[in-house]
């Protein structure tokens, strides 16, 4: 019968304790936020909500087509002037979400007879990328310079490293400057994945990249999102203008995808005008980070100490995990949970935010929930 295997399948997720539901939330939902991705709570900001709206009244709905046929507004270029300045790099290229901004920079990359060496916990965007890469994948161990610097000792073309700078699952944070120094002993370009840096690490908020000295460096290659400390959608390519003008010619993600739509676009662009005027908000993401880390461990919490504002806490098993979170929603906090095979280590966990707008008294009151409700 067509499609049988999936009932085999969603049995088979059923007895892992793996199933996964869409949970709609309300526009007022009254729980505590440490589930979503807003680092400097810019999501609900008036400023932000303008510039989307604004936007929208001047360019319509929607980006009308790819961005090399309609898709591409002033807007766009705006944000992709001013994110390339704030960020310290030549150039960027705006898409329609950090997955295919991902895609665009790992494929079009790495062409046929080049070397991938990647990460064993990148995000599944970027192992995506190396799955759809004309070149050879080589996944090496997790934040290991000389694992790196000897994988690339095997290339006989072209070769990159592809990793995250901060990982989604536990929060650390990679050894860039180590792995640019792998990379360039043997003349190798690095991309690097900032989707939980920028607007966190760097001064003012500026990135990872930034942080480590390594903006704007003619190997080196950066890829954000918006969705995350800029509170809208989408994504970007950072790097030499060169390069991205390959990525204009090259990434599939780029010349085949509706451009980011205007209102994304317009959020996403008063967001970082907000942030280079208010550079406090990433410094105060860090500082709640911590204190959640500090508070969690002096509870008797297993929790990763946190590179950048996400915050790991380990849970038993998948199911356990699971229930944990379900019981910490019913006392009014919303956290994520990770397990297999979102994991790469296969340790199910709660993963929590730490968003520059909590105050002391909500930091509280989500340590004394996620105590409270500890299996």
């Amino acid at each position: 019968m067509a499609f049988g295997w999936i009932d085999e399948q969603a049995s088979a997720r059923r007895r892992a304790g793996l199933v996964r539901t869409l949970r709609p939330r309300p526009a007022d939902s009254p729980l505590l936020d440490l589930a979503s991705n807003d680092y400097l709570g810019l999501a609900h900001h008036p400023e932000i909500i303008e510039g989307a709206a604004e936007a929208a009244r001047t360019w319509g709905g929607g980006a009308t087509g790819s961005r090399l046929v309609t898709g591409t507004t002033e807007l766009h270029g705006e944000l992709e002037r001013e994110l390339a300045a704030f960020c310290g790099f030549e150039a960027a290229l705006v898409f329609s979400s950090g997955y295919a901004a991902n895609l665009a920079a790992v494929t079009a990359l790495a062409p046929h007879g080049s070397l991938v060496v990647s990460d064993a916990g990148n995000h599944a965007s970027l192992i995506d990328g190396c799955r759809l890469a004309r070149g050879t994948t080589q996944v090496v161990e997790h934040a290991d310079p000389d694992a790196v610097r000897k994988a690339l000792g095997t290339a006989k073309g072209p070769a990159i490293a592809v990793s995250d700078t901060v990982f989604s699952v536990d929060g650390d944070a990679a050894p860039l400057a180590g792995l640019a120094a792998a990379c360039r002993a043997y003349g190798a370009g690095l991309v690097v994945d900032d989707a939980h840096g920028l607007g966190v690490l760097g001064d003012g908020g500026r990135g990872a990249p930034y942080a480590a000295g390594l903006a704007g460096a003619p190997d080196v290659v950066a890829t954000v999102t918006l969705s995350k400390s800029l509170g809208s959608q989408g994504g970007a390519v950072l790097g030499p203008a060169k390069v991205i003008d390959h990525l204009v010619n090259a990434a599939r993600t780029f010349i085949f995808d509706t451009g980011l739509a205007p209102a994304a676009t317009g959020a996403a662009l008063a967001a970082l005008r907000l942030l280079r005027r208010e550079p406090e908000r990433a410094a105060r993401a860090r500082e709640v980070a911590r204190a959640l880390h500090t508070r969690l461990t002096a509870s008797g919490h297993e929790a990763v100490r946190p590179d950048a504002a996400v915050v790991s806490v380990r849970a038993p098993s998948p199911d356990q995990a699971v229930r944990w979170a379900a019981d910490c929603r019913a006392a009014g906090l919303a956290v994520g949970c990770f397990r297999p095979p979102s994991v790469p280590d296969g340790i199910s966990r709660l993963r929590l935010t730490a968003r520059a707008d909590l105050t002391e008294g909500q930091i509280d009151r989500a340590v004394g929930i996620i105590g409270d409700t500890r299996p």
